[in-house]
């Protein structure tokens, strides 16, 4: 074989690295997350103040066991009370003719098809239908209300694949040049998002411009996290950006399956990271009334921060880098541009 095509496979094989990595972390993301839905201590509730409500309420918490954590309200309203609030997922109202249970599908579709599951045989044993009443339904425009997922993927590609190329092509521009491109590209994806959940598929409507809001921390998170990351990954950084904002991050988001459904990483991965801030803040802006707004905004501001962070660092090493290369009178080796930038770019907008 002569050197040169030996040289050109070597360059080849290379490269091929970053696809099958992101092949096996991306099987042992969505089939370790999504393969096997059960529920661990789902919250559900059994309505009643009486000897017959506890008694049911420990019939149904035993024979479950760990997948879910029963306990009584007094009334309806209460229960009511309590979906809206997002501390129980499903509510059983005992009656011999006409057993009701009360579920909020917009907090999740998947897992109020699980408490159903529950409830359904509890209710024929009784040989009553059971009647379901969706207290906080979704959307006409998104009746699984699964399309806030969606939108968090439209909103993670656009601001990932951006980070390629303002990383790549816009590696000779100084640091502070590529940080206000990732915040004005950021402004851009969010807009886009807004647009595409409003106007044309009306996923959502009303709340639009606290949605614009928390798409743009969102975005601006990912942006700058990337951003800075491209000085320290270089051409990984497409695989470093994946790995953070696509296996760990749509996986433990809750648009699919929420945490009550999921294995304890990706359930302990919810509570902190930023795709499940998005979607559990959209939710709780647009269907339960501003419950846990409030958490949910921080865990994307904490990301906001996390991303300047680490372009303060990045900042730190390129100075260092240049002062370098300007001591030894050798070009500056910022981020760089060429071929391995053009083809991370590549990469990026393929995935």
């Amino acid at each position: 074989m002569r050197p040169a095509t030996r040289a050109a496979l070597r360059h080849v094989l290379t490269h091929l690295l970053t696809p099958l990595l992101m092949c096996v972390g991306m099987g042992l993301a969505y089939l370790g997350a999504f393969a096997d839905p059960t529920p661990h201590e789902l919250p559900v509730a059994v309505v009643g103040s009486g000897p017959s409500a506890e008694r049911l309420a420990g019939a149904i918490g035993e024979r479950a066991g760990d997948k879910l954590s029963v306990h009584t309200v007094a009334d309806r309203a209460e229960a009511v009370r309590e979906l809206k609030d997002q501390d129980v997922f499903g509510a059983y109202v005992p009656d011999r003719r006409a057993p009701e249970l009360l579920i909020a599908s917009a907090g999740s579709d998947t897992t109020a098809s699980a408490v159903q599951k529950v409830f359904t045989p509890v209710a024929a044993r009784q040989n009553a239908p059971l009647k379901v009443t969706d207290v906080v339904p979704p959307s006409e425009g998104d009746p699984t209300g699964q399309g806030i997922f969606f939108l968090l993927v439209a909103l993670s590609i656009g601001s990932y694949a951006s980070v390629a190329v303002i990383g790549g092509a816009g590696g000779a521009l100084a640091l502070r040049i590529r940080a206000v491109l990732a915040a004005a590209t950021s402004l851009v994806v969010s807009v886009i998002g807004v647009v595409l959940a409003g106007p044309v598929f009306n996923l959502v409507d009303h709340g639009l411009w606290g949605l614009w809001g928390l798409a743009w921390l969102y975005s601006a998170g990912v942006l700058f996290v990337g951003t800075g990351l491209h000085t320290f990954l270089k051409r990984w950084t497409t695989l470093g950006v994946m790995v953070l904002f696509v296996m760990l991050n749509f996986t433990s988001a809750g648009g699919v399956f929420r945490p009550e459904l999921q294995n304890g990483f990706f359930a302990g991965l919810h509570g902190f990271w930023n795709g499940a801030g998005f979607v559990e803040g959209t939710r709780s802006l647009v269907y339960f009334g501003h419950s846990g707004l409030g958490g949910h905004v921080a865990t994307l501001l904490v990301w906001l921060a996390v991303g300047l962070v680490v372009l303060g660092a990045a900042w730190a090493v390129e100075r260092r880098r240049g002062a370098r290369a300007a001591a030894s009178g050798a070009p500056a080796a910022g981020s760089g541009a060429g071929p391995d930038a053009e083809e991370e770019m590549e990469e990026a907008v393929g995935v």
